[in-house]
């Protein structure tokens, strides 16, 4: 088993709403030509926690920091509609379902990980992702 000192939160960065699954982004990662779906765990908009990558394997979802983490992705992360620039703008889009299994996988995996610390993908990297301060709403887990 590989040391795990980190559990890190993602977004799909996908429209508010928008239903996907672990499935087209193991898709979407292979075409960009990486050994398949990057995260090992991905939570649906109805709550459902999916696998992704074995948590027996190195993750794909933080440049520098895959080593020892886990990476969980929630789908959503940015408004419906793009800004009036174009741009999509980045929003906490969890549903009700998808905070409640959030929380219950990190506790579960902070159980198996005691020292692990919660962290999102923003701090590692200047993105929004997961548009919600992970660490704080995680950190008393």
């Amino acid at each position: 088993m590989r040391t795990i000192n980190k559990i890190i939160v993602h977004c799909s960065a996908t429209q508010e709403g928008r239903d996907l699954d672990a499935a087209e982004i193991n898709r979407w990662h292979l075409k960009r030509g990486w050994n398949g779906i990057g995260y090992h765990y991905v939570v649906l908009l109805d709550g459902t926690i999916e696998y992704g990558r074995s948590i027996y394997k190195q993750g794909a979802h933080v440049k520098g920091e895959n080593e020892g983490s886990i990476g969980i992705c929630y789908i959503g992360g940015v408004e419906s509609e793009r800004g009036s620039n174009g741009k999509w703008i980045a929003k906490d889009t969890r549903t009700p379902e998808q905070k409640e299994s959030l929380l219950l996988l990190i506790k579960t995996l902070k159980k198996m990980h005691v020292e692990a610390t919660i962290h999102g993908h923003n701090e590692f990297a200047a993105k929004s992702c997961p548009c919600f301060d992970a660490n704080k709403e995680y950190c008393n887990i």
